[in-house]
């Protein structure tokens, strides 16, 4: 046993050795490495035999080197660790510890990974030094330590690069984050107001939530429709981050036992961003929620929303008849507006004259007259869609069917030559037929004018940094209800995290489409007044494709996973 020196000793022998693991679990380790090709050690921690630290100690013992632990790396000095990017420390499983004038202490999941310490004495111009870490460790800290850089090294940028117009549109002042003088008190919350909105306006976010908790403050950003934490302020800074936000927004700062809502707008170099906002009072304060409102640089296209060929060949045929309507339906969220848009972009001539009435107006078009509802001082959907009656419109956006009132002219706006677009909150194609009935439109006045009812998901598309192929387990593949055949010719997908889509596997989101075409048997069930499953039925046998199988469709082009696809569609029957 004295005799024993790791350094001549498999990886194996070594664990058994110490009493890790046993011979039966490295066996079992070596069938599945002839698979996967992974490293044994990596095999035996994923299979739950061994700690990562002690495997890190036994491979270091291997390569003579020494080792450190997980615990150990999160103490990296900040200052040490940023002289080496992000990116480059992700993708090579590397971070920075500590240094002298003359070296760099690096630790490393692989220390004879001779190209990467090249490359870390060019970019540092010091002499690197190895110490043995774990993979996941190294991703911790990472994860850890950068994201408070982040957080404070960010703020300067944030002060030069950001503007808000606060206020409502028409009387809004413009504070220049960078000059604005505020007090000493104020200053921490001005930058971390700043910081949230930045972290969002970088990632393309959606919506920012404040939410107070018990201790901390939980302020998560949406992510292609997906909440994720970017930082949790202690709760002495609610009431500071909240009056800042309602003093941007023009709200009462005296008011804290009811809900409010205002507006602001942020300027950047690349875009301007409305932003609606949202404070209601809970049991552990007031809690914001931000709506930001803007594609910036995105182009409106039908032919970037993910629709196939042969679908995008039906909307287009009907978006372009003279009159009838067409109506978009899906929860909020869902891309309903961004498709208007685009269809309103395709359609658009100068020999036509297109109106929107909208709630908020989200984007703004050149060439299209778009009408902004304000329901504090009477502006509603039914007023002003009389008043555009009387405008000589050719083509009409409504923002949202969502009283008789409004339905009603838009119907009849429809059967008096116009094309009028449109959305209504239902769960699918078949139940917006069902839900416009229920709220008093007569069956043969709907079944007259409806030309196309589509209903549409958005869902996360596989990060193409990360993508790789893999087994799907029997209970997704029993949940999809696929063929043998159908089986045989599909490679799974999925994405197995990296820094270009935040260790989630997924970057950016694609469409999916329910079409129902409004032809004569379909008219016939809504003079019926028929129930939404024979409607569905029908639909189906004249070529409908459910959501849920336009879903399964991406899966097998490789566009997104079946979780995706399970989580964003509910099982037809």
């Amino acid at each position: 046993m004295d005799n024993f020196n790791p350094q001549f000793k498999k990886i194996g022998e070594i664990l058994i050795h110490h009493g890790y693991v046993d011979a039966g679990q490295v066996n079992l380790a070596l069938q599945e490495q002839k698979e996967s090709h992974e490293k044994l050690g990596r095999i035996l921690v994923k299979q739950g035999n061994l700690s990562e630290d002690d495997f890190v100690k036994s491979f270091a013992s291997q390569l003579g080197e020494k080792h450190i632990s997980g615990e150990d790396i999160m103490k990296a000095s900040e200052d040490v660790v940023r002289l080496l990017s992000e990116d480059f420390c992700t993708e090579n499983n590397v971070i920075a510890l500590n240094k002298t004038d003359t070296s760099i202490l690096v630790a490393m999941d692989d220390p004879e990974d001779l190209a990467s310490l090249d490359t870390i004495r060019k970019l540092t111009r010091l002499n690197p030094e190895v110490t043995v870490a774990g993979l996941d460790a190294i991703h911790r800290a990472l994860e850890k330590i950068y994201g408070d850089i982040r957080q404070s090294g960010e703020v300067e940028n944030v002060l030069a690069n950001i503007s808000i117009l606060s206020g409502d549109d028409g009387d809004q002042q413009e504070l220049d984050l960078s000059t604005e003088q505020v007090s000493t008190d104020e200053a921490p919350f001005v930058k971390l107001v700043n910081l949230m909105l930045l972290e969002a306006i970088k990632e393309d976010s959606t919506d920012v939530h404040i939410e107070p908790g018990r201790k901390n403050i939980s302020v998560r950003i949406r992510i292609d429709g997906v909440l994720s934490q970017i930082m949790t302020p202690p709760m002495s800074s609610l009431n500071g981050i909240t009056t800042r936000l309602k003093i941007l927004s023009r709200l009462n700062i005296a008011e804290h036992r009811l809900p409010q809502d205002g507006r602001m707008k942020i300027k950047t170099p690349d875009r301007d961003i409305d932003v609606r906002v949202s404070i209601l009072p809970t049991v552990h304060g007031e809690k914001t929620v931000l709506r930001l409102l803007g594609f910036g640089g995105k182009k409106l296209n039908l032919t970037t929303l993910g629709f196939p060929e042969s679908k995008l060949k039906i909307f287009r045929k009907w978006i372009k008849q003279p009159y009838g309507m067409i109506l978009l339906s899906g929860p909020t969220g869902s891309g309903k507006s961004t498709t208007l848009y685009a269809s309103l972009l395709e359609i658009q001539s100068e020999g036509i004259n297109v109106t929107t009435v909208e709630d908020p107006v989200e984007y703004q078009i050149a060439g299209i007259n778009q009408v902004q509802m304000h329901d504090e001082i009477g502006l509603t959907f039914s007023r002003s869609l009389r008043s555009i009656l009387r405008q000589d419109p050719d083509v009409l956006l409504i923002g949202e069917i969502r009283d008789s009132e409004t339905a009603d002219i838009a119907v009849k706006f429809s059967l008096t030559g116009h094309l009028v677009f449109s959305t209504v909150h239902a769960n699918d194609a078949p139940s917006t037929i069902t839900r416009l009935l229920d709220i008093g439109i007569p069956p043969f006045l709907l079944g007259s004018s409806l030309n196309l009812v589509m209903a549409q998901r958005l869902i996360r598309t596989i990060c193409q940094h990360c993508k790789q192929p893999y087994d799907a387990t029997p209970e997704e593949l029993e949940r999809i209800q696929l063929s043998k055949e159908e089986l045989q010719d599909i490679q799974f997908m999925h994405g197995k995290g990296c820094s270009h889509c935040r260790y989630t596997g997924y970057r950016g989101r694609t469409a999916i489409h329910e079409i129902l075409e409004i032809k004569q048997p379909i008219r016939r069930l809504i003079f019926e007044n028929a129930n939404q499953e024979i409607i569905r039925d029908k639909a189906v046998q004249l070529g409908m494709t459910p959501l849920r199988d336009a879903g399964i469709g991406k899966i097998k082009t490789g566009i997104t996973t079946i979780y995706e696809v399970l989580r964003s569609t509910v099982e037809d029957n």
